[in-house]
């Protein structure tokens, strides 16, 4: 027998046995011998449902035990609204088991996204939130800075009595709160925690001498802040300076820190 001839009968034997071990493996047959007949769940599930799980996975599970490709049916499983993760793995002879992790909300992010307890930004659309939960707005660079001044805060005013609703920084880094009664706090770029611990530890004695409710505080100032008294806010904030001008009944008020004058 020739060279040429063994190679060929090499070549022809071979076939023989890789095209159907390639034909199970890309699904071309075995789908109905080695059926994917049983998904098994695992995680702490809340929000994410059964059915979407099944609808997800189905379409990769019906090519069987070895044709199912597992990166494929993972990401399926991903791109459902409040996973945070997903692994997907196969038991013999007939389990696809996917274990998830769901998002646990912290606060919103922004118009349409929520924060998870790990940092993650992920979209709300499809998602009914938790009730209550903060507002935070900022660049998506700077999570953990507009996270960290909201935890901060709530130390500084959940003693006195108020949750703190909404944090934000603008994209020039300036930054803002509102508390649990509708008080807008305004801090600016500078000195943000310790313009808040001053604050904070003023309102107390501030809220003493006045019945209206304070609308808006303005710490922008080297030595104390302005205040805005009543339920209607000028839409012409005030500026920080060296002084404030009286326009009417709910004008600003400036107020010097007693420990800086």
């Amino acid at each position: 027998m020739s060279a040429l001839l063994r190679t060929v009968v090499w070549m022809l034997a071979l076939a023989v046995v890789a095209l159907p071990v390639v034909a199970v493996l890309q699904g071309w047959i075995g789908a109905d011998r080695w059926p994917l007949s049983t998904l098994r769940v695992t995680g702490e599930l809340v929000h994410v449902q059964d059915e979407d799980l099944r609808a997800a996975v189905l379409p990769h599970a019906q090519q069987g035990f070895f044709a199912t490709r597992l990166a494929d049916a993972q990401q399926a499983v991903a791109a459902l609204p409040w996973v945070e993760s997903a692994e997907v793995r196969k038991r013999w002879p007939d389990v696809l088991e996917v274990h998830v992790v769901e998002h646990r909300p912290f606060a919103r992010w922004g118009k349409d996204r929520l924060l998870s307890e790990q940092g993650r930004l992920f979209p709300a659309a499809g998602i009914e939130p938790p009730p209550r939960l903060p507002r935070l707005h900022g660049p998506d660079s700077r999570v953990a800075e507009v996270v960290a001044l909201y935890n901060e805060s709530r130390v500084l005013f959940t003693p006195i009595g108020y949750e703190v609703a909404e944090v934000a920084m603008d994209t020039r880094g300036s930054w803002s709160l509102v508390l649990s009664n509708g008080t807008r706090i305004v801090i600016g770029s500078q000195q943000a925690r310790p313009r808040l611990e001053r604050f904070a530890r003023l309102l107390p004695q501030l809220l003493q001498y006045r019945t209206e409710r304070l609308q808006r505080a303005d710490l922008r100032y080297t030595n104390g802040f302005a205040l805005v008294w009543g339920e209607a806010e000028d839409e012409a904030d005030a500026q920080p300076g060296n002084g404030l001008a009286s326009t009417g009944s709910h004008s600003p008020t400036r107020i010097p820190d007693p420990q800086t004058t």
